[in-house]
């Protein structure tokens, strides 16, 4: 079993940048790949950004690309989320997640991550 605590949400304004942070504990020994969705009001969850264990594989949705920056400590079983330029759009709840074999099962998929954590809310004014 693998925990995942998210840190590092809050409200900026519009232009602003935040960094998310999200600790694993558990299962630290194994090879999970870790990510981030989000969750805006009314929206389905969908995927922003992926990592891979060893840092050498890294994917981004289309609408965060250029600004948003995944990033893993494996040390300390961290993944971190730099977010710049935020938007009124980038509003949601941020949620880390960790799996095996993700690429093959489908890295924007829900499914293919078997550890979630319970979220971290970003708001953006404009």
């Amino acid at each position: 079993q693998v925990q995942l605590v998210e840190s590092g949400g809050g409200l900026v304004q519009a232009g602003g940048s935040l960094r998310l942070s999200c600790a694993s504990s558990g299962r630290t020994s194994s090879r999970y790949t870790m990510g981030w969705f989000r969750q805006a009001p009314g929206k389905e969850r969908v995927f922003v950004a992926v990592i891979t264990w060893g840092g050498s594989g890294i994917y981004y949705a289309d609408s965060v690309k250029g600004r948003f920056t995944i990033s893993r400590d494996s040390a300390k079983n961290t993944v971190y989320l730099q977010m710049n330029s935020l938007n009124p759009e980038d509003t949601a709840v941020y949620y880390c997640v960790a799996g095996f074999n993700v690429l093959t099962r489908g890295l924007r998929l829900e499914s293919s991550y078997d550890f979630w954590g319970q979220g971290t809310q970003v708001t953006v004014s404009s």
